[in-house]
């Protein structure tokens, strides 16, 4: 199941390995989108805002557990790459110690906080209820969906994103029939598209733990590969922590920016609710990007390649602006047909159409910062994508958001431009740390 990814074409190598896993991430984004475009087929604007509200907090866990496994896959590649297979093992086994231990802890602190985290997101009150039960139901799925995500990070710490890819295909499809059901003919409403979700979800480990068992791992994986060592796992947490609360606070600025609009009615909720929605979308390219140069670029380092790690991290920018400008063009011409996909209430098209035309820019933006952050993860400098992400966040993303709530309160335009300048600022950081690094002939690995 192993796969050099430190020799050939670097860009060739980017993009079959970024391809997959893109496809992975739209699938598994698709539950998200499924459930809001079906709900809003069936429902009103209290729905499509309780899908919304649920959806997106229950999309910040995901980031964050993800984030935190960025650190499983930077080790797994690192061991790959520098053919350390017994330390490998001690990788895998340690991660999936961990990630037992974290996915429970999330479920039970989670589920007995639901009614706080309603309130805090400033839930508007005709949503609140079906809020709660979304976020219950999908709750008591944590350890599925923690289970997916650590399986997939495995793979592609190996080198394989194509095997995540089935997993989650299959899922994507039986969540679009059960939404249909349960929306639909079952008028379940928000609680029908959180079960559609968490058995979707179950149903992805339970193929990915098939094949896993099924396919030649290339690594020896013992019993005391499980318990935990303290070595493995300051490897895992020194890249995956920062990662995972760089995440969870760049979530926490949407949930702010979230709740700013709920206070200004549930057609603003919604809109917002919906653009969130085809941001994380288009947002898939710099995520897809961020993961591939980490997992590329650490083999190589493991590898001892470290010019390989560059040009990983040069194409990967390139790819990151060059769709980012196209999603920018394409968004000012078609937001009203895209909003309209979702709902047919002519307030909410208004104002989300508003609202997705300044914040497209983030996309291009982003794939500039998110790469950089792949590429520091690689080297065990995720400390610098927290520090920027914090900066961009505390200075412009939040009080840019509550300013223009303020000064614009008829328009969702100006709304929707603190994210993008949040991004600005993180770029600008991100380049003048890999610059300053370059011009003083420092290393990456050692700091000096």
């Amino acid at each position: 199941m192993q796969k050099n990814l430190t020799e050939g074409s670097v860009f060739r190598i980017l993009v079959r390995f970024s391809l997959p896993y893109l496809l992975s991430c739209f699938l598994q984004t698709f539950y998200g989108m499924a459930d809001l475009f079906v709900t809003g087929q069936f429902n009103g604007a209290d729905t499509i805002s309780a899908v919304s509200i649920g959806s997106q907090l229950m999309h910040m866990l995901t980031v964050v557990i993800v984030g935190l496994a960025m650190g499983s896959t930077v080790a797994l590649s690192k061991a790959v790459g520098g053919k350390k297979d017994r330390h490998g093992a001690r990788v895998v086994g340690n991660t999936a110690s961990l990630f037992l231990l974290a996915s429970l802890v999330f479920t039970a602190v989670l589920m007995a906080a639901v009614n706080g985290i309603i309130a805090v997101v400033a839930t508007p009150a005709e949503a609140v209820e079906q809020t709660r039960h979304y976020l219950l139901i999908c709750f008591a799925g944590i350890p599925f969906i923690t289970a997916y995500n650590i399986i997939s990070c495995v793979f592609r710490g190996m080198g394989d994103s194509k095997s995540p890819m089935y997993f989650v295909a299959v899922a994507g499809v039986l969540n679009v029939l059960l939404d249909f059901l349960f929306i639909g003919p079952m008028h379940m409403g928000a609680a029908g598209a959180a079960a559609a979700t968490v058995i979707s979800q179950t149903i992805s480990v339970f193929t990915a733990l098939y094949v896993l068992r099924k396919k030649d791992f290339g690594l020896t994986i013992k019993k005391e590969d499980f318990r935990f060592h303290k070595p493995v796992m300051g490897e895992i947490l020194k890249v995956g922590l920062p990662i995972a609360c760089q995440d969870g606070l760049i979530q926490v600025s949407f949930l702010v920016i979230t709740a700013i609009a709920n206070q200004r009615g549930v057609v603003v909720a919604a809109s917002v609710g919906i653009v969130e929605k085809i941001i994380t979308f288009l947002f898939l390219v710099p995520s897809a990007m961020l993961s591939s140069i980490s997992a590329i670029a650490a083999q190589n380092i493991g590898a001892g390649k470290y010019e390989r790690a560059d040009k990983t991290l040069g194409y990967g920018v390139a790819i990151g602006i060059s769709f980012g400008l196209a999603a920018a063009v394409i968004c000012q011409f078609t937001a009203e047909v895209i909003l309209g996909l979702f709902t047919d209430s002519p307030d909410v098209v208004l104002m989300g159409s508003q609202y997705l035309r300044s914040y497209v820019f983030d996309c291009g933006l982003a794939g500039v910062h998110f790469c950089f952050s792949g590429y520091f993860c690689a080297y065990g400098r995720s400390g610098i994508s927290f520090v920027h992400n914090l900066t961009s966040i505390l200075l412009i993303r939040i009080p840019g958001a509550y300013l223009a709530s303020v000064f614009f309160p008829d328009t969702l335009l100006p709304m929707g431009m603190a994210p993008p300048l949040g991004s600005a600022l993180s770029a600008l950081i991100c380049v003048g740390v890999f610059a300053w690094y370059r011009s003083g002939g420092r290393s990456f690995i050692t700091g000096k």
